[in-house]
């Protein structure tokens, strides 16, 4: 998809469907939609009449203009109730029209003005822009057909808006690709994207940027004492990979770490997942392939914080050198850690990631993983789970997702978690009872923060979408790029 700003009035740029944003209670007409309504003879407020159309948020009706325009269509897309307006459900909308655009087959779509004065001309078109780029992302690459591309106008009414249209529809170009660009990773199968693959990936997409990276095969890690990486992925063929990211501009302000779990297949290990379970485990790097592609996005919105980034990639395979339960590993930071169970994997190499960047000294931590099934059927495919030893850290995080259409929700850290996962042999346990099971693996996890403020962020729930449940416009069925959006809005927002 091309998406382009050009300067024209909405009623004679010729394009195939046209876009008019409606609001509800009843579905009313207003502005520019107003203004199309009048050049079409009242036709389109008609339509909306016989069609009952109610304007709920990313219902979209699309009708023929029959050459009374020189759009050759007018899609109608439901923005709800005005006075409860967000920007996330112009978002929605917009993904809503371009998916319908695609569905279609149709090459050009336009987007005309926003009616809402009170935003400006950049915000509208760096959230249309996010939204018709999610709502029409495919993971096409094994298949024949690669689907159907669309092409996006940006409407501007003079030269001068179109300066400002133009420089949000790049913010929202970088924010879109980052995001379907971290999509195209979880998606791949584990075959491809193993260990040794994911860091090869990291060195491509960093090359020629001012990103310095650094790659830590095994041998690098076993000077480094990072037992726990070399264990959890010691039964694989694939070898462990720490890929070492550092964003760093001009005047930073601050020191930022991003820790990402990247593991490219979970069978559980000894205590082996069932069949059931098993089929979407090559998803379990979704945390790495966040931080990759919000570190990828970095050098092009300029952030003035300096961001260090580890990602710990491995496959937890079955095999001879498997690690077993009742074993216990030393982390780099001197904790030592009792095995109870090999599938609670997550937390085990972000113990060694984590003590690595706290021992940096920076400002802040924060980690993202598909940590535990526990959090999933807290909170659904609706949230991701946040937590972490800063409540302020924690409420910074929940704030930047809402302005930005993610949802996370705070989970407490009782020290009865803590006490929970006390073991009779070792420092700590990496599992325990069912019962609070997201806050205890986020509580070993803590375990190795070194009192560097720490916010964990379980995506579990959100990071793939089996089903339908969860999906909207933006988002359907497969991997959902979560977190992204929400680090580079915060990292922005905190320079």
């Amino acid at each position: 998809m091309t998406v382009r700003v050009t300067v024209a009035d909405p009623t004679t740029h010729r394009c195939d469907v046209l876009t008019v944003g409606v609001f509800s209670a009843p579905a009313r007409l207003e502005g520019i939609a107003a203004k199309i309504d009048q050049a079409l003879g009242g036709h389109l407020a008609r339509a909306l009449q016989e069609e009952r159309f109610t304007a709920e948020v990313g219902k979209v009706l699309v009708l023929y203009t029959h050459g009374r325009l020189p759009a050759a269509r007018i899609a109608a897309v439901g923005l709800g109730d005005r006075a409860g307006f967000t920007l996330d459900r112009l978002r929605i909308a917009s993904g809503a029209v371009a998916r319908a655009a695609q569905d279609r087959h149709l090459n050009r779509l336009a987007f005309p003005p926003f009616a809402l004065k009170e935003y400006e001309p950049a915000v509208i078109a760096a959230i249309r822009t996010e939204g018709a780029l999610l709502g029409t992302y495919t993971f096409a690459k094994y298949k024949k057909d690669k689907g159907h591309d669309v092409n996006v106008d940006l409407l501007a009414a003079n030269r001068a808006e179109a300066t400002a249209v133009e420089g949000g529809r790049r913010r929202g170009q970088v924010i879109a690709d980052a995001v379907n660009y971290a999509r195209d990773l979880v998606n791949e199968p584990a075959n491809v994207m193993t260990p040794e693959a994911l860091a090869a990936e990291a060195r491509r997409v960093t090359r020629g940027t001012k990103l310095k990276v650094q790659v830590w095969g095994p041998q690098d890690l076993k000077k480094r004492a990072m037992e726990v990486i070399l264990a959890v992925g010691g039964a694989s063929a694939h070898t462990p990979r720490v890929i070492i990211i550092d964003y760093v501009p001009s005047k930073p302000r601050r020191t930022i770490a991003l820790a990402g779990k990247g593991v490219t297949f979970d069978t559980g290990g000894v205590d082996i997942k069932p069949a059931d379970g098993m089929l979407t485990m090559k998803t379990d790097m979704a945390g790495a392939a966040a931080v990759l592609a919000t570190m990828r996005a970095l050098p092009l919105l300029t952030p003035q914080v300096r961001v260090t980034a580890a990602i710990a990639a491995v496959e937890n395979a079955v095999g001879s050198r498997s690690m077993r339960p009742g074993d216990i590993i030393t982390a780099m930071n001197g904790t030592t850690i009792e095995i109870t169970n090999t599938d609670a994997e997550g937390r085990l190499i972000l113990a060694d990631t984590v003590a690595h960047l706290a021992a940096g000294k920076p400002d802040e931590i924060i980690d993202l993983a598909t940590l535990t099934g526990a959090a999933s059927v807290a909170l659904g495919p609706y949230a991701a789970a946040a937590m972490g030893s800063d409540t302020a850290l924690v409420e910074r995080l929940v704030a930047a997702a809402g302005r930005v259409g993610e949802r996370l929700v705070p989970f407490p850290l009782y020290e009865e978690y803590r006490q929970a996962m006390r073991s009779d042999v070792a420092d700590i346990k990496n599992s325990g009872t069912r019962g609070g099971g997201a806050q205890k693996g986020a509580i070993v996890i803590r375990e190795f923060t070194g009192g560097v403020p720490w916010a964990h962020l379980d995506i579990a729930p959100v990071a793939y979408l089996s089903g339908e449940e969860g999906t909207t416009p933006i988002q359907s069925r497969g991997a959902s790029g979560f977190g992204v959006r929400t680090l580079l809005e915060y990292l922005t927002a905190r320079s």
